[in-house]
């Protein structure tokens, strides 16, 4: 079941592979995720000292969250990978010019799951073509629905 999405990385990057990652979070933000209060438009993945961490992504805190915790939205998140996944999004982000994006956020099992993305950018040129493909194909399902009247 997704949670959010992040469509705009689809609109801006062709996506190469994906990768199902954990998230290491604190009580009140799975709260606030299963309350669906998380953005992911803004988010982006990083890999510091052989981990991957998830930036950016915008948690809003529920009002019944704990007096004695202070919240802190956009802090980073450390995302759980297998260590050959790492070392793999290690060598395609520092050689090949890839890059990692958070694609969406979902449940598995019970557990809260992120898949992210290694991308490589698209030029304005992609953009306007997948758009145009996209505008054809809307209009095929137009034609063949009024065909079938």
């Amino acid at each position: 079941m997704s949670i959010a999405d992040n469509k705009k990385a689809f609109h801006d990057y062709f996506i190469e592979e994906k990768f199902e990652a954990g998230l290491v979070l604190e009580g009140w933000e799975v709260k606030a995720i299963r309350a669906n209060r998380v953005q992911l438009k803004e988010a982006y993945v990083v890999v510091k000292n052989g981990s991957v961490y998830l930036i950016g992504c915008h948690i809003s805190p529920l009002l019944s969250a704990s007096t004695h915790i202070l919240p802190d939205p956009t802090r980073s998140r450390k995302l759980l990978l297998h260590a050959s996944e790492i070392n793999k999004l290690i060598g395609k982000t520092e050689r090949a010019g890839f890059t990692l994006v958070p694609l969406n956020m979902h449940f598995s099992k019970g557990r809260i799951k992120l898949d992210i993305g290694l991308a490589k950018g698209k030029k304005q040129h992609d953009k306007r073509a997948s758009e145009k493909d996209r505008e054809w194909e809307r209009e095929k399902q137009r034609i063949v629905r009024s065909a079938q009247r």
